[in-house]
């Protein structure tokens, strides 16, 4: 396992504010998801939290064992929960991609275009350089749900078929979402909308859709289909709310957790939840499954807005501070305006004025928000592993669990 980034370093130094949602401390929302609210650090956020013994205690692990240690070792709840002590864990992307083999040629098969330009452009982005987190996390959640069932690691070829269209639906996502943001670069190379234009580009993301929802079909169960054709509808929702903002400061953090469902965890939760009914007639095991790609989508995209403040152009593939430019406010953002009030005017015009990008950087970088949104995407973690935990044990349920680590050391 890679050692921990500088961001775990320079986490071992702060002392977060009380009021930080925890596990225990998270409240209802609007749309009773169960969505933190933001925390209000004290001055000089020297105030200890509830939990923040255990964050040191995850922190205070030498590298070579990082949080998997805890992770493993930890009785959850549930009655599957325990492993042995110090057993050694498989790496969750190789585990995963043995299903996974031809994963992009399959997709370009399922996109069955005559026309030239049209065919490279949805081939663009499924070239093999993405980390293809989502069929991982599904493929290993089919497997484990496999055998939590009736002790049995074979992969249907319908659940597999999920992995591809999960895939697929996320990169129509993104093509969309780089016309809307009009981004330039994506894993470090142009856009589809920067090389063909937006009306091409346009065009592009809704073939892929379109061939994803054909996929979706073939599998010949009505259940599925309802359950991500949910996906759909909240990434169309959680554009719209990225779109708006909330002038009462309340609300603007529920506002951007259920942004954040809608756009980037509703996809692994849905498709999770998908292959577990594929593979198990339990509604309790659904659940789990959906419980656990909520939480760690979540958290994954928590980490994505960390690492807007705090990794370099090279490492991430698209520009840093990219979101600020949009005008969003992202956890981090959030975070520090409750030190620097004077950053609420700045929400409110999306800063938009000349110099507010960089302000807001430099108050973020000076306040706890970067820590604060890391440990809370802690919480998430630690959610999906409680969730997890519930299933029989097996290579790929403690995959899941370890992948929960990966979230939150990755550094691009």
């Amino acid at each position: 396992m890679a050692s921990l980034g500088w961001r775990w370093r320079r986490c071992c130094a702060w002392r977060a504010a009380s009021g930080t949602p925890g596990l225990g401390a998270l409240r209802g929302s609007p749309d009773g998801r169960g969505w933190p609210v933001p925390a209000r650090p004290a001055a000089g956020f020297q105030c200890q939290m509830p939990n923040f013994n255990l964050v040191r205690c995850l922190l205070s692990f030498p590298n070579k064992h990082s949080i998997s240690r805890f992770h493993h070792t930890t009785r959850a709840v549930g009655c599957y929960s325990k492993t042995q002590s110090g057993e050694k864990y498989t790496d969750p992307f190789k585990l995963g991609r043995r299903d996974l083999t031809d994963l992009y040629e399959d997709i370009k098969k399922e996109l069955l275009v005559s026309t030239t330009e049209l065919k490279e452009m949805c081939e663009y982005y499924f070239d093999g350089r993405g980390k293809a987190f989502r069929p991982i996390v599904v493929v290993l959640m089919a497997r484990a749900c496999n055998v939590h069932h009736n002790n049995c690691r074979d992969m249907q070829a319908s659940q597999r078929s999920i992995a591809l269209i999960a895939e697929m639906i996320h990169t129509a996502s993104l093509v969309h979402d780089d016309i809307i943001d009009d981004a330039s670069s994506r894993r470090g190379k142009h856009t589809v909308n920067q090389i063909w234009g937006e009306k091409k580009a346009v065009l592009a993301g809704d073939f892929i859709l379109s061939a994803a929802s054909v996929a979706l079909a073939r599998i010949g169960n009505t259940t599925i289909v309802s359950v991500l054709t949910q996906v759909i509808e909240d990434l169309v929702r959680g554009e719209f709310l990225q779109l708006g903002s909330k002038e009462n400061e309340n609300e603007r953090f529920a506002h951007y957790i259920e942004k954040t469902f809608k756009k980037t965890a509703s996809l692994l939760a849905n498709s999770c939840k998908a292959v577990s009914i594929l593979g198990c007639p339990d509604p309790v095991v659904h659940e789990i499954a959906y419980q656990y790609g909520k939480n760690i989508g979540i958290a994954f995209q928590l980490i994505d807005d960390v690492l807007d403040f705090t990794s370099c152009t090279d490492q991430l593939g698209k520009p840093t501070a990219a979101d600020l430019k949009l005008g969003l406010a992202t956890g981090p953002v959030l975070f520090a305006c409750q030190q620097f009030p004077e950053m609420n005017a700045m929400i409110m015009r999306r800063f938009n004025l000349p110099g507010d990008v960089e302000r807001a950087q430099q108050y973020v970088l000076q306040s706890d928000g970067v820590q604060q949104t890391t440990y809370l995407a802690q919480q998430y973690c630690h959610k999906a592993i409680r969730e997890i935990s519930k299933l029989r044990p097996s290579p790929e349920r403690d995959a899941l669990i370890q992948l929960t680590e990966i979230v939150l050391t990755r550094e691009k």
